[in-house]
Formats: C-alpha cells, sequence, structure tokens
C-alpha cells in the first residue's frame, strides 16, 4: 500500500496558498490504517474576511468575462482532472476510505461535471417572450448572484464540490469554499487544478477549519449571498434559519433514510445485488444509501437468505487493494454511532442477520471497519427504520402488498431516493408517480446519480434546490427581466393597452 507524504495545508486565498491567521490545526488521518496523512488548518472569521474581500473583487471582472469563455477554464480543468484521475483517485481513496473502483468513478463524475457546466456557457438560457404593447420587446436573462459559499461533506470530497462550484464559476460567480477537514486533499488538488486551468486569482477561495467557526463566519459575512451546504438536517435547519433572517439564498442537501420495494414478482437476484451495492458501497456512508427494504411477505425469505449469502462474500479491508469491496468508515466516532444504533436496533426487537459489530482484528487492526449489517423482522416505527445511520445497515421490513410499501417508504422525514423492483408496469408509474422522493429508481438500487440530472430531494433532505444538472444554475443566478421599448414614447403597461386590441 502506498505511503502519503504528510502535507501541511494552507488556505487558497487571491490565488496563492496563504498562512491561515490561526495556529491552529487538526491532523487528517487514513482511515484504512491511521496514517497521518495532512496537517489541516483550523481558520478562523478573519481568514473568511480576507477570502470575502478577494472574491468580491474578481468576481467584478470575472461577471465580464464572456460565458463562453468562463466555460474553457471548466473545459481544461476536466481535461486536467481526467489526466490526473489516477492520482486523484488514490488520494481520495486514502483521504476517505472508499474503495479504489468507487473513488475513480468519483472522480470521473467530477470531469463529466467539468464538461457538462463547460456547456452551459453556451447556453445558460433566459427567455424571450412577446410584450403587451406595440414596438417593445421583453426577455429573461440569468445574472450572477455575486459571491457565494459552499460548503461540502467528506464522504464525496470532490464530486459534490464540482456539483456546487462549476455551475457557480460559469454562471459569473466567485466562491468561498469550505471543505470538510476530514477530507482537505481533495480540496487541495481541485483549487490547484482550477488556478493551472487559468481560473482567474480570487474566483475560487478555500478555507478550511471548522463548520461552527469557518461555516459561521460565511453565514454571517455579507457579501456571501448564497450558502450551499450538504450535510447533516441538523446543522442544515441551523443554516436556514441563519440565513433566513439575513435573507440570503440557501441551498440544502441533507441526507435521506432511502427505501426499497422488492414486490413478489421482482428478479431477485437482482434484487439482491441492488440492494447490496446500495446498502454497502461507500460503506453505507452516502446520503442516498439504502437502508430499508419493504419487501413482499411471500418472498421476504428467499431474499433475506439471498442477502446473507451475498453480504458473506463481499471483502473488507484498505480500498487501494483492488480486490476489496468494502473500505473503512470514516472514523472513530463513526464506528461508534453505527454501533449504538446496532444496539438500538436489537433493542427494540429487530433480529440481526448477520454483522452488527466493529472489524478490528489481524490487518484491519488499525482502521475504522464495520461489518456489513443486515436487519430483518423491523417495523416501520423502530428508531433504525426511521432514522439515518449512515453506516453499513439495512433493515427488512415485510409488507403484505404494494400499497403498504408505498406507505411505509413516504413515512419517513426524508425524501431523497426510493426504489421498486417489480415486473409489473402498472407498479412502476404508479411508484414513479406515489413514492415521495426526489429520485426513484426502477429495478436498480437507490444509488447512481447522473450529472445531467438534478439531484435532491423532498421534506427533511433539502429545501427545494437542486445539485447537479441545470437546475443547479438556480441557486447561483437570479433572473433579470429586461424591457426594450423602441416605440420612441412612454408606454405604460396594463395602462395604456388599448380595449379590444
Amino acid at each position: 500500500m502506498e505511503t502519503a507524504q504528510v502535507k501541511k495545508l494552507k488556505n487558497f486565498i487571491n490565488g496563492e496558498w496563504k498562512e491561515p491567521s490561526t495556529e491552529k490545526s487538526t491532523k487528517v488521518y487514513n482511515p484504512a490504517n491511521s496514517e497521518t496523512l495532512a496537517e489541516v488548518p483550523l481558520s478562523n472569521a478573519r481568514d473568511v474576511k480576507a477570502a470575502a474581500a478577494a472574491a468580491v473583487s474578481a468576481q467584478k471582472k470575472w461577471a465580464l468575462v464572456p460565458a463562453p469563455q468562463r466555460a474553457e477554464v471548466l473545459y481544461k480543468t476536466g481535461l486536467i482532472m481526467k489526466e490526473k484521475k489516477e492520482h486523484l483517485a488514490r488520494l481520495l481513496t486514502m483521504e476517505n476510505g472508499k474503495v479504489i473502483e468507487e473513488a475513480r468513478g468519483e472522480v470521473q463524475e467530477g470531469i463529466d461535471m467539468a464538461f457538462y457546466m463547460a456547456g452551459e456557457g453556451r447556453r445558460l438560457f433566459g427567455q424571450t417572450t412577446p410584450s403587451e404593447l406595440k414596438d417593445k420587446f421583453a426577455m429573461s436573462v440569468r445574472a450572477p448572484v455575486g459571491v457565494v459559499g459552499i460548503i461540502t461533506p467528506w464522504n464525496f470530497p470532490i464530486a459534490i464540490a464540482t456539483w456546487k462550484s462549476f455551475p457557480a464559476i460559469v454562471a459569473g460567480n466567485a466562491v468561498i469554499w469550505k471543505p470538510a477537514t476530514e477530507t482537505p486533499l481533495m480540496a487541495f488538488e481541485l483549487a490547484g487544478i482550477l488556478h493551472e486551468a487559468g481560473l482567474p486569482e480570487g474566483v475560487l477561495n478555500v478555507v478550511f477549519g471548522s463548520g461552527s467557526t469557518v461555516g459561521e463566519a460565511m453565514i454571517e459575512e455579507d457579501v456571501i449571498r448564497v450558502i450551499s451546504f450538504t450535510g447533516s438536517n441538523e446543522v442544515g435547519r441551523n443554516i436556514a434559519g441563519k440565513c433566513g433572517s439575513r435573507l440570503k439564498k440557501v441551498s440544502l442537501e441533507m441526507g435521506g433514510k432511502n427505501g426499497v420495494i422488492v414486490m413478489d414478482d421482482a428478479d431477485l437476484s437482482l434484487a439482491a445485488e441492488g440492494i447490496l451495492w446500495s446498502a454497502f458501497g461507500t460503506s453505507g456512508q452516502r446520503c442516498t444509501a439504502c437502508s430499508r427494504v419493504m419487501v413482499h411477505e411471500n418472498v421476504k425469505k428467499e431474499l433475506e437468505d439471498r442477502l446473507v449469502q451475498a453480504a458473506a462474500k463481499l471483502t473488507i479491508g484498505n480500498g487501494l487493494d483492488e480486490s476489496i469491496k468494502v473500505g473503512p468508515i470514516i472514523n472513530r466516532g463513526g464506528l461508534e454511532k453505527i454501533q449504538n444504533y446496532v444496539d438500538i436496533g436489537e433493542s427494540e426487537g429487530a433480529k440481526l442477520l448477520t454483522g452488527g459489530s466493529v472489524m478490528d482484528k489481524g490487518a484491519l487492526k488499525n482502521g475504522c471497519y464495520f461489518a456489513p449489517t443486515i436487519f430483518t423482522d423491523v417495523t416501520p416505527g423502530m428508531r433504525i427504520a426511521r432514522e439515518e445511520i449512515f453506516g453499513p445497515v439495512v433493515s427488512l421490513i415485510s409488507v403484505k402488498n404494494f400499497e403498504e410499501a408505498v406507505d411505509i417508504n413516504n413515512q419517513v422525514e426524508f425524501g431523497l431516493s426510493s426504489s421498486i423492483f417489480t415486473k409489473d408496469v402498472n407498479k412502476v408509474f404508479a411508484a414513479q408517480r406515489d413514492l415521495d422522493t426526489g429520485i426513484v429508481y426502477i429495478n436498480a438500487g437507490t444509488t447512481g446519480a447522473e450529472i445531467h440530472l438534478p439531484f435532491g430531494g423532498t421534506k427533511g433532505t433539502g429545501n427545494g434546490h437542486r445539485d447537479s444538472g441545470v437546475a443547479a444554475l438556480d441557486v447561483f443566478t437570479e433572473w433579470k427581466a429586461v424591457y426594450v421599448d423602441f416605440s420612441g414614447r412612454l408606454q405604460r403597461a396594463q395602462i395604456d393597452v388599448e380595449e379590444g386590441s
């Protein structure tokens, strides 16, 4: 396995790596083996102020650059990322823990987003519409909001960062980015790539630090007009409240409690494969992870057997090993949270089929590993069936029919992703209509977003905005209505319209 060279990171402000205004820092560890990877600063409000000043100055110039030229920077960014894909993927595995196959996929997602959003530089469509008055032209155009703040999580440290920063940049904004302290190396790399691609100084600024300090300072900074956040529901609600009182636009993506429905006519081999990938990929540390399965009572036992047998074949360890299928949990705190939920599940009466414990023997002793865990005989009211665990734990709930399955799916406070396995086309169309989630999969698991479609959910998952796809531009632009009157005289809308004309 590779050994990382320990980096002492600095903030990236106005095109330069700058020492933070505080000497406080924290270490970054490889969750697979506890190796120290980097030392990341714990910056403060002064660093946010410096980034804000640089962003304001840069944004005024950047907004005047024609959008197709702004897009050229993203095209170059995508090409550089493509050249460095393997380097980025291996570094991502080391700081995050996800297996190398998934890391490559995440980097590819960032590459795809670079090229996709670069294409928007020649679109950024508004609308033209007839005016109600003679000799008058009416249209709407997108305008940048100015300076935006993005706060990204550790579980997809490069993909989510590109979902947020690339549409903001192509739309003519400047960005202040607070990455997760657990995964700062992806921010270090991406900032360097954008700089190499020709992004002007100050258009992207990276300030490392905690959410309680740097994140709060971003919320309080008047020149930051948008906060785009992905993380926990609790933190997101706090951000929404504080941004609301300041009339800041806020975009929130706050997790899920995603359910898979398996009907009695389903292809159980396909269903088991989809559930296993959705539940245990990224060690269950995905907001789209499958954590509930509503399975028809007629096929419940067979599905249980298939899942347990398949889970037993999963290889667990350091994700840099190509043979490994499940990597570590991000840190010890994550392990403790997952174990606590397993204990809660057992105390509530759920039946543990497999897993349910920390793995700390042999080659796994220095890492943060948790066994893929399957519960059955779970009821909808149990905490393990309602609360986000963020680990490799899935619960099976028996249902009598399609209607009951949909009802149980919709009972939780989250609404990100859902899925159904069935051969009945009528149930397929009823499911995509009735499942109250932002994403619905048919005969697939609950994960696997594509960058040209909107990503986000309903209820406790978010506040109506979306990452990815063209919808992402709505977060980082304002609509401006433009009226061009070439009549040569004053015309008053609604007043000077002739009756019957």
